[in-house]
């Protein structure tokens, strides 16, 4: 299983940037996605979720409105998409896979990818 994150870097407040998880080792449809972050001193926190189908999101009260998460099933790969980033999004970003059924859970990290938003 790999969950590799590219897209992060320095950028200025107001500013875009998109990451990109390309998943591989699962079956990529049947699992949820989502991206999480971890600021200097705190602790990892979801930003956004997709299920597996695309169906339904979900985004932090802190992140509404700006990120965008999506996904492509065939290519599999999970997107977010930041706009009018602030330097309080700065942290580095977790690709996650999940997955649950019955009493069963799978689980998949990536390795990060820093994001830092400063002029």
């Amino acid at each position: 299983v790999q969950l590799v994150e590219s897209g992060g870097g320095l950028v200025q407040p107001g500013g875009s940037l998109r990451l990109s998880c390309a998943a591989s080792g699962f079956t990529f449809s049947t699992f949820d996605m989502s991206w999480y972050r971890q600021a200097p001193g705190k602790g990892r926190e979801l930003v956004a979720s997709i299920t597996g189908a695309g169906s339904s999101t979900k985004y932090a009260d802190s992140v509404k409105g700006r990120f965008t998460i999506a996904r492509d099933n065939a290519k599999t790969t999970v997107l977010l998409q930041m706009n009018s980033l602030k330097p309080e999004d700065t942290a580095t970003y977790y690709c996650n896979a999940n997955r649950r059924w019955g009493l069963a859970e799978r689980d998949y990290w990536g390795q990060g990818t820093q994001v830092t938003v400063s002029s």
